[in-house]
């Protein structure tokens, strides 16, 4: 039996050192005070980017693009739990940056008709539906929450792309689409406690979620380039 220090790591340490400090996160978001939401987020949203550089890279091109999102992820979580309204358009902005180089990492396990399917209308109407319950509330922040939505459901509409391709390992497609809808449902939970009822409920849900799925494609990176078939257009170098 070979012993991987960093696979081990990965598999049974991480995962109890996050849990924990998930924990820890929920009980400082209770006192909010942002210091003590620091000193467990930080580590915690570090511990995703973590996870995926210690995993096996059999794409990198893939990985690298999904590492530079969970970075950009980790600089919106710090931003975010800062007090004030120009960190969180700065995490914002992260956050943005961060579906950006996920949709480009899903591009490079589909193809162009993967795209192109009655679902992704769905979720674009669904998005709509989301803006249209924000819209009162937003304000000046009307733009920038219109860019991000479209940004995000673009994301997640990539990921049901990279489902729907038949030449994709099916434990790694399940990854990738179950990672970002757990991070589209989680951020629906923070628009809500941002704009409309700033309710520890919606941290208490909406964290883990986000968390979940984080740490869902940050462990798609060490599945990543493994086909059930080899697909002629592969793009995998």
């Amino acid at each position: 039996m070979n012993f991987i220090p960093g696979a081990a790591m990965v598999r049974v340490v991480l995962p109890i050192v996050s849990c924990s400090l998930l924990v820890g996160l929920l009980w400082a978001e209770k006192t909010d005070s942002y210091k003590l939401i620091l000193l467990f987020k930080a580590p915690l949203s570090s511990l995703f980017v973590l996870t995926a550089a210690l995993l096996p890279h059999h794409f990198k091109r893939y990985c690298r693009l999904v590492i530079t999102g969970l970075i950009l992820g980790l600089v919106g979580d710090i931003c975010l739990a800062l007090p004030g309204n120009m960190p969180f358009r700065f995490g914002l902005v992260a956050f943005l940056g961060g579906h950006v180089f996920y949709i480009l990492a899903f591009a490079q396990q589909t193809q162009r008709t993967d795209w192109f399917h009655s679902v992704n209308f769905l979720i674009l109407a669904f998005s709509g539906y989301v803006l249209w319950w924000l819209y009162p509330h937003l304000g000046s922040m009307l733009i920038p929450v219109v860019c991000y939505i479209l940004i995000i459901s673009v994301m997640v509409s990539g990921a049901w792309a990279v489902f729907r391709n038949p030449y994709t390992n099916r434990i790694f497609a399940w990854s990738i689409l179950s990672g970002a809808l757990l991070f589209y449902v989680s951020d629906i939970f923070v628009a809500r406690n941002r704009f409309i009822d700033p309710d520890f409920l919606n941290r208490l849900v909406g964290l883990p979620l986000y968390y979940i799925g984080q740490f869902i494609l940050a462990f798609s990176v060490g599945l990543a380039g493994r086909r059930i078939m080899e697909n002629p257009g592969s793009k995998e170098k």
